[in-house]
């Protein structure tokens, strides 16, 4: 199973904002209210979410990861160090 990364925004040009800069390119997704990404490697989930976290002040966007199919899990601030290090210990190669 691929892990998900959803991002969701109320805001139009919000995604857009937050991946061009994750990414260092414009994605062009201006209208686009939700983005999701299959990761093949779930350790990859560990450099978005860290990016999502420290840039979370600045951008109104909300994120939930899947690593099972039909579970989601909504990242903040209070849970997301520890979702990291459960990846790591889930996914150890």
């Amino acid at each position: 199973m691929q892990a998900t990364v959803n991002l969701y925004s109320n805001e139009k040009g919000e995604l857009n904002n937050f991946l061009s800069r994750f990414y260092n390119t414009n994605l062009e997704i201006y209208n686009d209210l939700k983005w999701e990404k299959k990761y093949a490697n779930p350790l990859e989930l560990a450099e978005i979410i860290g990016t999502f976290i420290d840039n979370l002040d600045d951008y109104n966007i909300s994120m939930w990861i899947s690593l099972d199919k039909n579970v989601f899990i909504s990242i903040s601030k209070d849970n997301a160090d520890d979702i990291i290090r459960y990846l790591y210990e889930r996914y150890p190669y």
